[in-house]
């Protein structure tokens, strides 16, 4: 009985030394690549390789990555090697301001997100407005404007011409239920649109199109263009509330974002005051 004890006891640690060196072949066998002691594991190329790659590919890409890991590596050796300790120290404590820096931004924009009060109504933002109007001049061409651009048919021609020079909304109802049959169009002349953008689309200079008759059409191989300009406000001009409305209400949010952190900070600082956790000497 104690000789077969004695069997189990040898075998048991015979065991556990085949399986440390069974553990450590593996390891080895896992191991890519080695730079002074770092090691790059088949593991660590789990996500290198794309889906549905190659034999071919997949070598030239591991080849590729193997070799600007060890690159890295090597450099960055040679860096610590060669930057004096307090060159060091300074890095360590510029990473360490970056980290705590993301931190906190991070749990700011978390406070934000739960506590900031997104819905501005009309008044504030009209209030905004004529506050700082000369805060919003313009830096471009805006015009209110309609165009159209389609095949050109003396059937049609006449008729949607008509149309357009119209005002009356029973007008402007036709032209859109016709409005598939157009190659190119801009229908609502009660927004304000930059003419450079305009100008994009359309064949004609910009003196022409800002010219007094406000209506002007052009004609190419291939249809006709007919455009009207409506109003005009030119570079320097107070911009209309309608243009700048998305301008004003970031401008809101971005104040209540300051107002809203500001106002955290106190309290963090009059909780850590209260609870002693903060005193100043």
């Amino acid at each position: 009985m104690r000789g077969l004890f004695f069997f189990f006891v040898v075998a048991l640690f015979t065991s556990c030394d085949y399986f440390k060196v069974q553990e450590k072949e593996d390891r080895v066998s896992n191991i890519v690549a080695i730079v002074n002691t770092e090691k790059l594991f088949k593991k660590d190329l789990k996500y290198v390789l794309p889906k549905n790659i190659s034999t071919k590919d997949s070598t030239i890409l591991i080849k590729s990555f193997v070799q600007n890991w060890a690159i890295k590596k090597l450099l960055l050796k040679a860096a610590v090697n060669n930057n004096s300790s307090e060159s060091l120290k300074n890095i360590n404590q510029l990473v360490q301001d970056y980290k705590e820096s993301l931190l906190i931004n991070n749990y700011k924009e978390e406070l934000i997100k739960q506590q900031l009060d997104t819905v501005i109504a009309e008044e504030e933002i009209a209030q905004f407005y004529f506050a700082n109007k000369e805060n919003f001049k313009l830096n471009e061409v805006l015009v209110k404007s309609k165009y159209v651009y389609f095949n050109q048919s003396k059937s049609v021609e006449k008729e949607i011409i008509s149309l357009f020079k119209s005002d009356a909304i029973e007008a402007a109802e036709a032209l859109e239920r016709q409005q598939l049959s157009f190659k190119m169009f801009q229908l609502n002349d009660s927004v304000w649109l930059e003419l450079d953008q305009i100008l994009l689309k359309l064949p004609f200079s910009k003196e022409n199109l800002l010219k007094k008759s406000k209506f002007i059409q052009k004609q190419d191989s291939l249809g006709l263009y007919l455009v009207a300009i409506k109003e005009v406000l030119n570079r320097n001009d107070i911009a209309p509330l309608s243009y700048v409305m998305p301008t004003i209400k970031e401008m809101i949010l971005h104040k209540r974002k300051i107002e809203l952190i500001r106002e955290i900070e106190k309290i963090i600082v009059k909780d850590a005051t209260k609870k002693n956790n903060f005193k100043v000497y």
